[in-house]
């Protein structure tokens, strides 16, 4: 696709519903080019010099889609409008008072009517049928409230015609565990959530060991004296507390209560949350118990993150061809552009609480990832489940990854470190002291600007808009199928789609046999989905979006394995999707879909 013109409808859909600038009748961005001269001048204008030269520079990223920042900055860098040009929020810790459950419906509000994404742990909400000991009323539990979340963001349509997403996690450990696993097996409730299972290490090895697992709340906040039948735990917003065991269950049948759900309606997910804690950059100021909706960042309270993708298609010489490489130099230039605008962001944006703000400015992530994965290893002659294909996949995401956190520590020199860096545990962090010893004395030197620097996000609407290019690290879905996208009235339009690598060989390589590089996520063995996450989690420092699609036939036991395969291979999650009855397919290969998942097409985080 050229860089001014649109070769396929859809793309053009995208743009004009979701990323051109009008205000009523009256038409900004009256081109591509447009949005991309207003997004780069905007993002310039915090430099403290050289301004025209960054506005170009960034335009120059943006017009070939070599980076596809996240829609939020898309939609709303140069607009004036009050809208965040972050993707992902985490939000404030739910008290158990009416009165902060409500506070914290507000902020959400908020935060999803200005175009964000929102996550929450429900944890610290008291179980169904339990007593509040200053009212003597009986508590609803969280399962009740998230359905006034869930009718409240069905009330709000973001930015365009994009709808809001929601996260709900919830602790293994929580007496309503099992409400939670079943609270979407009717297909018409929660649509506007994704769940998530926060699984502990504990947890796991209670499974495998086949015990009795506590089902438990704090003391105090169910009105209980601390007892022998209490144990410490640490609890969200409180730290170490005795928690009164209400009751046990088998652990193992629990585990197969998740993934029962999993198997059954796709939900819920699981969070690896000691995995997440332990990797975590800031572990030494922070404790993580939820994510944003796609589940690619995971944050603390109030926490956010702004992404952005290095579109790999752009960088493949000579595809198809036995010569087909990848241009790692270039990458690396792309990067260096990609991480200052990306942190230019966090200066630029709004922010719907002065909380959320706060947490950005404090820690200055950014979430850079890639997108056209499996386009760009169709274009190296790479089948997406070859060892070798995922060896290339990592050799990349190492590219991305050392050459931004190199940039950040320039731009520290430049203009100072995150306001929460501390040079010693920041340095002692799993993920930080893997890195090539040069960054990490650097580091020490010079401090680094962001705390951290990449996820892998699903991109789902940014790579429409660059040509139908694969999303993130997924499979390609198919070669030909049919998307129904939200038009601005409202309305569904449904559009004919082609794959950008299979559109690129029949150019190429006309009525020519595909070659056996070209693979469908459904032609795919779901092991061989979790191993190209895992071999690019060691150089994310965030987290990952990937779905792992499994067959309608395949077996329970083996599908119950890739979770336990998933832990053992130092995942942050897991989140698989299997054809069901309740949730239909991800995508159709015919339009008018039903029961769509949270984070579709319409709702995801870009």
């Amino acid at each position: 696709m050229s860089p001014g013109d649109f070769d396929n409808p859809l793309a053009e859909h995208v743009w004009r519903t979701k990323y051109c600038f009008r205000e009523g009748r009256q038409v900004h961005d009256r081109t591509l080019p447009d949005t991309w001269r207003r997004v780069a001048q905007a993002l310039a204008e915090v430099e403290p010099r050289d301004r025209e030269a960054w506005q170009q520079r960034f335009y120059d990223i943006l017009e070939d889609f070599r980076f596809l920042p996240g829609g939020r900055i898309l939609a709303g860098a140069g607009t004036g409008r009050r809208v965040t040009l972050f993707n992902c929020f985490v939000m404030g810790p739910l008290e158990d008072s009416m009165h902060s459950i409500f506070e914290r419906l507000k902020e959400g509000a908020l935060t999803m009517q200005e175009g964000g994404g929102v996550g929450y742990d429900f944890s610290t909400l008291r179980p169904r049928g339990s007593e509040a000991h200053a009212t003597g009323r009986i508590a609803s539990g969280p399962v009740a409230f998230m359905h006034i979340w869930d009718a409240a963001c069905a009330a709000i349509l973001s930015t365009g015609a994009r709808r809001g997403a929601m996260m709900a996690s919830l602790r293994c450990d929580h007496p309503d565990i099992i409400d939670f696993i079943e609270a979407k097996r009717d297909g018409r409730a929660l649509r506007h959530f994704n769940l998530s299972v926060q699984v502990s290490d504990a947890f796991m090895q209670a499974v495998e060991r086949n015990e009795e697992w506590p089902l438990l709340f704090p003391a105090h906040a169910l009105g209980l004296p601390e007892d022998e039948q209490c144990l410490l735990r640490d609890w969200p917003g409180e730290g170490e507390v005795a928690c009164r065991v209400l009751r046990r269950v088998p652990a193992r049948e629990l585990w197969q209560r998740i993934m029962r759900g999993a198997y059954d309606y796709a939900e819920p997910g699981v969070l690896f949350v000691d995995r997440i804690n332990r990797d975590n950059n800031l572990w030494y100021r922070e404790h993580i118990t939820t994510s944003n909706p796609c589940g690619e960042i995971p944050l603390p309270p109030y926490g956010a993150c702004n992404l952005g993708s290095i579109n790999l298609i752009r960088f493949v010489h000579k595809p198809f061809s036995a010569a087909a490489s990848v241009d790692h130099a270039a990458i690396a230039r792309t990067v260096e552009v990609a991480v200052r605008l990306l942190d230019n962001v966090i200066d630029v944006s709004h922010f719907p609480l002065p909380a959320q703000a706060q947490a950005a400015q404090q820690a200055r992530r950014l979430g850079l990832g890639m997108t056209g994965l499996a386009d760009a290893l169709i274009m190296l002659g790479l089948h997406y489940a070859q060892a070798e294909a995922r060896q290339q996949a990592a050799s990349i995401m190492q590219t991305i990854c050392h050459t931004a956190y190199r940039t950040s520590i320039a731009l520290a020199q430049e203009k100072g470190s995150f306001p929460g860096f501390e040079p010693e545990p920041y340095l002692q962090g799993p993920f930080v002291a893997a890195l090539p010893q040069d960054i990490r004395e650097a580091i020490a030197a010079h401090g680094i600007r962001n705390s951290h620097l990449t996820a892998i996000a699903p991109a789902g609407t940014i790579s429409l808009l660059a040509g139908n290019v694969s999303s993130g690290i997924e499979p390609v879905f198919d070669w030909r199928f049919e998307r129904r996208l939200l038009d601005r009235d409202g309305n569904y339009r449904v559009f004919a789609a082609e794959d950008y690598a299979h559109a690129l060989w029949r150019r190429e390589c006309g009525d020519a046999a595909l070659s056996p590089a070209f693979v469908t996520a459904q032609q795919i063995e779901p092991l061989a989905h979790l191993q190209m996450q895992a071999a690019l989690q060691p150089l994310v420092d965030s987290a990952i979006s990937k779905t792992v699609n499994v067959p309608a036939d395949y077996p329970f036991e083996g599908f119950e394995d890739l979770y336990r395969q998933a832990h053992r291979l130092g995942l942050k999650g897991c989140t698989t999707f299997r054809p069901n009855p309740v949730t239909g397919e991800i995508l159709s290969h015919a339009a008018g879909t039903s029961n769509r998942p949270c984070c579709d097409i319409e709702r995801e985080a870009d």
